[in-house]
């Protein structure tokens, strides 16, 4: 299936100035073979190790100075020669301390070897950080790559030409259905293959629990014990927190007379690692946005809309009438869009429970709110007080109708977030 981050990775292979790359993001997204996929198109031969638990390799790493003696063992190690300019050399679950030093002596030798490292665990980046390599974040696949792997590509244009045109959808109804098939799929490569391949959903629901253990697992990997079963509750509870009607999270769900400060150190795990995403409440409106954000109230949404699904229990009969259902898989959808377009999350709250449920700071330091708003309710007066008062020139507001605009609210259907990853707003 391809995938947006291959565009990238092509630039990246003719760059004069590449770097080692460190390509980050959860387990499950596609990562590995993204790279793998990449080398066998781009490249005479890819050359695959998997650092995890390989003492050989960290051997070689910790001890050997010079990168020609690196290549020369690597090829050792695989069999394969290793070329410079046309071998992609993948280095996969890179964890260790020591192999990324030794990555960076092809960064600051400006190698002509190129090397891909992979790691699922974000929080690595800190110790990983130096002017030597190079670093590019990767998410699950978003609704314009499933309507690819689905081959639905020129709906995905029109969609992009309607969003930058402000004009109609001509296939408005399409492009619904298909979305309330991704919301209840997902991004993940494992499980849209399985939708492909006609699995039925009993099926695809075991493949998501699987994931869901392996999320799990990567938890266990807090150096705190006790921040390994907290951060478990955390993500057991999330789908609950946002099935209430207030979506802030509340420690009490958890169990009875939990306290935020035992499980900070697991939400900060949890939302470093991006198995979480969060956003702070704001009560007022000044740039930057991240002065404004209280750091005791926020909500908290996961990385997929099909793991939240799934992990509700829902069916498509539930997704087609509930209305509250749809507003939560919509919210968290809108919020997993923002996060992998760049945008840190806030939502406004005030103290008349006037809320409008993201706001965020473009590029240009404007300040856009967006608001949802499912068809059938009556409209919402939260967002045309905050334009008010906050003197916002802009807003969205996200339905389930087509393209619109009325005065300076711009209406846009929910399958056309992903646009918002592209373009300038």
């Amino acid at each position: 299936m391809e995938r947006k981050i291959e565009k990238f990775l092509k630039k990246w292979k003719t760059d004069i100035l590449r770097k080692p790359l460190i390509l980050y993001g959860p387990k499950q997204i596609g990562k590995t073979f993204t790279a793998i996929n990449f080398g066998q198109k781009e490249y005479k031969n890819t050359v695959y190790f998997n650092t995890e638990n390989n003492k050989n390799l960290q051997d070689l790493f910790t001890k050997e100075k010079s990168t020609e003696k690196l290549v020369l063992n690597l090829s050792l190690f695989s069999g394969e020669t290793i070329l410079k300019e046309d071998s992609l050399i993948i280095l996969d679950n890179v964890n260790d301390l020591e192999i990324v030093k030794g990555l960076k002596l092809f960064g600051s030798e400006r190698s002509k070897y190129h090397i891909i490292a992979i790691t699922s665990r974000r929080e690595n980046l800190a110790e990983f950080k130096g002017e030597e390599l190079q670093f590019k974040g990767m998410t699950e696949m978003d609704f314009e790559e499933y309507l690819w792997a689905h081959e639905e590509r020129s709906l995905a244009e029109l969609i992009k030409e309607s969003f930058q045109k402000h004009k109609t959808c001509p296939f408005h109804k399409v492009a619904l259905e298909l979305f309330q098939s991704y919301l209840m799929t997902g991004g993940l490569p494992e499980i849209v293959v399985a939708e492909l391949n006609g699995e039925n959903p009993f099926q695809i629901d075991a493949r998501k629990q699987k994931i869901i253990d392996i999320y799990k697992k990567e938890i266990s990997l807090n150096k705190n014990l006790i921040d390994i079963s907290r951060g478990i509750e955390v993500l057991n509870s999330i789908p609950e927190q946002l099935k209430k009607e207030n979506k802030k999270f509340q420690y009490g769900l958890i169990g009875l007379g939990k306290r935020a400060k035992e499980y900070e150190n697991s939400i900060n795990y949890l939302v470093n690692n991006q198995l979480a995403y969060r956003s702070f409440k704001i009560q007022t409106v000044k740039s930057p946005l991240s002065s404004c954000r209280e750091t005791d109230s926020f909500k908290l949404y996961l990385p997929d809309d099909g793991l939240l699904f799934s992990m509700l229990h829902l069916n498509y009969k539930q997704l087609a009438i509930d209305e509250n259902i749809k507003e939560t898989l919509y919210e968290n959808h809108i919020a997993k869009t923002l996060v992998e377009a760049g945008y840190p999350l806030y939502y406004y709250q005030s103290e008349g429970k006037a809320e409008v449920n993201f706001v965020i700071q473009n590029r240009m330091g404007q300040i856009i709110p967006i608001e949802i708003t499912i068809k059938t309710q009556s409209k919402a007066k939260s967002l045309s007080v905050f334009m008010k008062k906050f003197m916002v020139p802009l807003a969205y507001r996200v339905t389930e109708n087509n393209f619109s605009t009325k005065k300076d609210v711009r209406y846009i259907p929910i399958y056309a977030i992903f646009c918002l990853n592209e373009t300038k707003i």
